[in-house]
């Protein structure tokens, strides 16, 4: 989400005003737990005074996580409110903890910054509903199997087959 500095300049003492749909996708390549996330819907306002700029944004999407116990997708609505601050002078230097941004060049560019809060908003666990679990939950896959414990009735390992046999002649002999 990127616009010029000239539409702050030209919005007066006015809060320049913006809506847009932004593509995050590349938030699902990086290394999180986010499987997918759809186009996040930004709306917000900046405003400028002297060197200043202030953004006030309010960020709203989805995206869908692994449960914490089945690893089955979860969607997980967001809505974020972010304030973020920048300052246009060229000789304003950011300092290591300073929460005040430069713009370099013409454009301000807001969407490293909602990136930012989108993964901050990333919880460290969800869980899916009880009844979603056992219409998604995978009971096999290659080389491996789930298995319950649930007794099996008089079922022999194959291995042991013939050595049940003899007991069984035993139990008939008796």
């Amino acid at each position: 989400m990127k616009f010029p500095l000239q539409k702050l300049n030209q919005s007066g003492d006015q809060p320049f005003e913006f809506e847009e749909d932004v593509d995050i996708r590349e938030l699902e390549n990086m290394n999180n737990d986010i499987r997918r996330i759809s186009d996040v819907h930004v709306q917000g306002q900046a405003t400028k005074r002297g060197d200043d700029i202030t953004v006030t944004f309010t960020a709203e999407g989805e995206m869908i996580l692994p449960c914490a116990r089945t690893l089955v997708d979860v969607p997980y609505p967001f809505q974020i409110e972010g304030l973020e601050q920048f300052n246009v002078s060229s000789f304003y230097k950011e300092e290591d903890e300073s929460e005040i941004h430069p713009v370099r060049g013409e454009i301000l560019d807001l969407t490293p910054f909602i990136k930012e809060n989108v993964l901050l908003e990333v919880p460290t666990r969800v869980f899916c509903k009880d009844d979603e679990v056992h219409a998604q939950a995978l009971t096999e896959g290659k080389g491996w199997q789930v298995v319950t414990e649930e007794p099996e009735e008089n079922k022999v390992d194959p291995r042991m087959a013939k050595l049940q046999s003899l007991l069984d002649e035993k139990e008939n002999n008796d």
